[in-house]
C-alpha cells in the first residue's frame, strides 16, 4: 500500500465549497477506483468511509455511485480535502466509457484480486467482464464471494477462459460491434450447455465461477470453426439449447440454416449415438 503522506498546502477557495483539507493524504495508484482510493484515504485519517464523506460534505448514501458519476462540485470537494487535482479525481471513475465497455462493466464488485485486496486496493479493471488476471500484480482474479475450499477448476478450462477473455476485451475496446456479437453468440452457446438462463451479459459476471469460465472459454472455442461448434451443441439438444441457438442467430437465418444442415449431417453419420460437445 502507498504510505500516507503529509503535505502542507494552503486550502483552495472555491465558490460555494468550504475547504476541508485532511491531515493526511494518499497518492492514487494507476487504475485505482475512486471508492477504493477514498477508503484508503479514510483509513489514513483513522475514519471509516461514511465518516470521510460526511467530513467532505458528500451524501454518504452515494459513496459507491461516485465510481460511475461524480459531480464537478463533489470532485472539487474531494480534491480540496485530499490536496489533489480535480481531474485526478475524475480519472478514477468510469465516466469515459464507450457503450460497449459500459455494457461489460459491472455495477457492483463481482471479483477481486486476493493479493491486492489485502493491501486495501480496489482497481477499476476488476469490474470488467473480460478481466481475468490482476493487471497490478498478475494474480488470478477470484469471485468476491469465494469461500475457502471451493472446488478447484480445471487448468485447461482456465487457460481457454483466459484466451476468451482477451478476445472479449478486444471486441469491447476496439468498438467493433460485429466482434462483440460473435463473442456474445458464443456466450449464449455456453449458457445453453450449462442450462443457465438469463442475460448473457450477466453470465459473464456470474457468481458461479464455473459458469463464467465456461462462457469465456466458449468465446475462444467459437473462433475455430464456429458453425461446427454450434452444430455439435445442437445435436440431440433439448428445447432450451434450441432456443439459445435461435436467439444467437435470430438476425442471421442463413447461419442458423447452415448449423441445422451440419447437425443433420452429423446425426446421419453418427447414427443413434449422440454427438458429444468437445468445448
Amino acid at each position: 500500500m502507498v504510505a500516507p503522506r503529509d503535505r502542507p498546502s494552503a486550502p483552495r477557495e472555491v465558490r460555494g465549497v468550504k475547504p476541508h483539507p485532511l491531515p493526511k493524504t494518499v497518492a492514487p495508484l494507476p487504475d485505482e477506483l475512486l471508492s477504493g482510493w477514498l477508503s484508503r484515504l479514510a483509513a489514513a485519517n483513522y475514519w471509516n468511509d461514511a465518516e470521510l464523506l460526511a467530513h467532505i460534505e458528500i451524501d454518504t448514501r452515494h459513496g459507491a455511485a461516485l465510481d460511475f458519476d461524480v459531480e464537478a462540485a463533489d470532485a472539487e470537494k474531494i480534491s480540496i480535502a485530499a490536496r489533489v487535482d480535480p481531474d485526478t479525481v475524475q480519472s478514477m471513475t468510469f465516466r469515459a466509457m464507450t457503450k460497449m465497455e459500459m455494457m461489460l462493466t459491472a455495477q457492483v464488485p463481482f471479483q477481486s484480486c486476493p493479493e491486492c485486496s489485502r493491501r486495501g486496493l480496489s482497481l477499476r479493471h476488476w469490474r470488467r467482464s473480460w478481466a481475468f488476471d490482476c493487471q497490478f500484480c498478475g494474480t488470478l482474479l477470484v469471485r468476491s464471494l469465494a469461500k475457502p475450499g471451493d472446488e478447484k477448476l480445471p487448468e485447461k478450462l482456465i487457460d481457454r477462459a483466459r484466451c476468451g477473455a482477451g478476445l472479449l476485451e478486444h471486441a469491447a475496446t476496439s468498438n467493433r460491434p460485429n466482434l462483440l456479437r460473435r463473442a456474445m453468440r458464443a456466450v449464449t452457446f455456453g449458457m445453453s450447455l450449462k442450462s443457465v438462463r438469463g442475460d448473457p451479459l450477466f453470465a459473464l459476471q456470474s457468481p458461479r465461477p464455473e459458469v463464467r469460465l465456461f462462457c469465456l472459454a466458449a468465446i475462444a472455442a467459437a473462433q475455430s470453426r464456429p458453425l461446427i461448434k454450434a452444430a455439435i451443441s445442437s445435436a440431440g439438444a433439448d428445447g432450451y439449447v434450441r432456443i439459445a441457438l435461435l436467439r444467437a442467430f435470430e438476425r442471421e437465418p442463413r447461419l442458423l440454416a447452415a448449423v441445422d444442415h451440419i447437425a443433420q449431417q452429423r446425426a446421419r453419420s453418427t447414427g443413434p449415438k449422440t454427438a458429444e460437445s468437445h468445448n
